[in-house]
């Protein structure tokens, strides 16, 4: 699924029209008088940073029906953006009202004149302060994933309710209890979507459990876990979108993280997901006993593949990111579909492939050129080496001809050497669908 024009152009309008919502406020209806440009363009800042935080909640809580068809990869690292540019103007607030003058800040610093006032200030500042840099360098500071969901669950709150007490309480541009009105139903939205994905989401995933059926060894360091839906019709979802696993009696829980569904979108009621050892909760994965109550949300993404289509499709994937593509073609073979397609698979060495014996099988079965890429290959490796590249591409793949479409899913060094290399071929950008595993 790919943006349109309008679609685009719509949320943007939606997004700046929210965001700049308190600035609008503050200077286009019944304006204080006014003040040097240093302390005006400081206040401004502030009501920005209020517009910015209010909407993060929006970008942040997995709204589907945000921008949809943007991709929660590409949301996600939007909010990360976002939330370095709101910093930047949290800290540019009170440092531009003390170059205007110094006592404008220290009579909102001082907790003598207001409490209050002064508390919310200070607190919003070290709170994003400490919420940003605790997401930037989480895995350099040490900080146990778990910790940093309960961090990036509460502070955020706070950080919105103590931005609109500093507003209110300064009572300069929104003295009038009319714009207090309007900023406070502001706020309360962006509130109210946070207790939502906080709170009533979980709830509502308590009507429908699944129960883990097998745990299953893919390689050394890969793990398969199969559910079953308990008292429920499963999970519609298309091939190639993603859940968020938690494990254990109850849904609220900070062990929450996402995988993609590597099963056939035929089958609903029962979903698959493969992931590799890279943490303590992937490491563990291997451990979980069939019986294991689990709780899925979704599914995200717009990652996805339609087989009912009769186009030609390539796949290429690295690594891990075999794990979408292979629902698409397990979709695709139990549809019947005889489209062709290739896909190119470059993993470190022959050990670490996923699905090996299935893939060769479906390259039996299906109109599926299946060309394998290692990186350090054993000595008895008879096919492709080394990275994929504009040569291996024209080896196997066939020219574009304005149909054919474009799935890639892998590291970031080889999305990022790929991708321009399928453009120079003449692949248009609406037939190019990528997926970064990077959410958290």
């Amino acid at each position: 699924m790919k943006y349109g024009f309008r679609q685009a152009l719509t949320w943007i309008v939606v997004y700046l029209g929210t965001v700049l919502l308190p600035m609008i406020l503050a200077i286009g209806f019944q304006a204080p008088p006014a003040r040097p440009f240093a302390a005006e363009f400081g206040a401004l800042l502030g009501a920005l940073a209020l517009g910015v935080l209010a909407m993060q909640s929006v970008i942040s809580g997995r709204q589907r029906w945000f921008a949809q068809g943007a991709g929660m990869d590409n949301i996600l690292q939007f909010h990360r953006q976002l939330g370095i540019f709101a910093l930047l103007l949290v800290l540019s607030h009170p440092a531009a009202m003390f170059i205007a003058d110094p006592g404008y800040l220290l009579l909102y610093i001082d907790p003598r004149v207001n409490f209050l006032r002064a508390a919310a200030l200070g607190f919003v500042v070290v709170a994003a302060l400490f919420l940003v840099t605790s997401s930037l360098w989480r895995t350099k500071f040490r900080l146990p994933y778990e910790l940093w969901r309960l961090i990036h669950g509460i502070l955020p709150l706070l950080i919105i309710v103590g931005g609109l007490g500093h507003a209110l309480l300064v009572n300069n541009y929104f003295a009038q209890d009319w714009k207090k009105a309007v900023l406070a139903c502001l706020i309360g939205l962006s509130l109210l979507l946070i207790i939502e994905s906080r709170l009533l989401r979980p709830l509502r995933m308590l009507r429908q459990p699944w129960r883990v059926i097998e745990a299953k060894a893919e390689t050394d360091q890969a793990t398969t876990l199969v559910f079953e839906a308990e008292g429920h019709a499963g999970m519609k979802f298309r091939p190639g979108q993603f859940t968020w696993l938690t494990l254990g009696d109850s849904p609220f829980s900070l062990q929450q993280h996402p995988f993609s569904i590597c099963s056939s979108a035929a089958h609903p009621e029962r979903l698959e997901i493969t992931a590799k050892a890279l943490g303590d909760f992937t490491s563990g994965l291997s451990e979980v006993k069939p019986g294991t109550r689990a709780w899925l949300e979704g599914p995200y993404g717009v990652f996805f593949h339609d087989a009912t289509r009769s186009r030609a499709t390539v796949f290429i994937a690295g690594g891990v990111g075999i794990t979408p593509i292979i629902s698409m073609l397990r979709t695709y073979r139990e549809l019947g579909a005889h489209s062709p397609l290739w896909l190119i698979y470059a993993c470190s060495d022959a050990e670490a492939i996923l699905f090996r014996e299935e893939l060769d099988e479906m390259a039996a079965q299906l109109p599926l050129t299946l060309v394998y890429v290692i990186t350090n290959p054993p000595e008895d490796w008879s096919g492709e080496t080394g990275y994929v590249d504009e040569d291996l591409l024209a080896r196997h793949l066939p020219d574009d001809n304005e149909s054919i479409e474009y799935f890639l899913c892998g590291p970031p060094p080889m999305m990022d050497s790929v991708e321009p290399i399928l453009i120079a071929r003449g692949a248009a950008l609406n037939r190019v669908y990528s997926e970064r595993f990077n959410l958290v």
